[in-house]
């Protein structure tokens, strides 16, 4: 049996070997309220799923449901505004 090896080691970081930038932080701290809606709407669907779906799950599902969409929104528009604001 022939074993291939690398002849070098790697000279370069791989991609995701490194820190986020700056940038990239700023771009998840944007997004955090999308994604705190998210983990809230899946939290409400695993409860519901523990169980035969009542009232109060379909409307806690729902309502966090609308809360992702409120924020997905939100992001949007601070998105619009500040590619407004930078073309201007």
């Amino acid at each position: 049996m022939k074993h291939i090896v690398a002849v070098q080691a790697v000279v370069t970081a791989d991609l995701f070997d490194r820190e986020p930038t700056a940038a990239e932080l700023d771009a998840i701290e944007r997004e955090m309220p999308v994604i705190l809606a998210g983990v809230e709407l899946l939290d409400a669907q695993i409860i519901a799923l523990n169980h035969i779906p009542n009232e109060l799950d379909t409307r806690r599902i729902r309502r966090a449901h609308r809360r992702v969409l409120a924020a997905r929104r939100e992001l949007a528009n601070q998105a619009a505004d500040a590619h407004r604001d930078g073309a201007a």
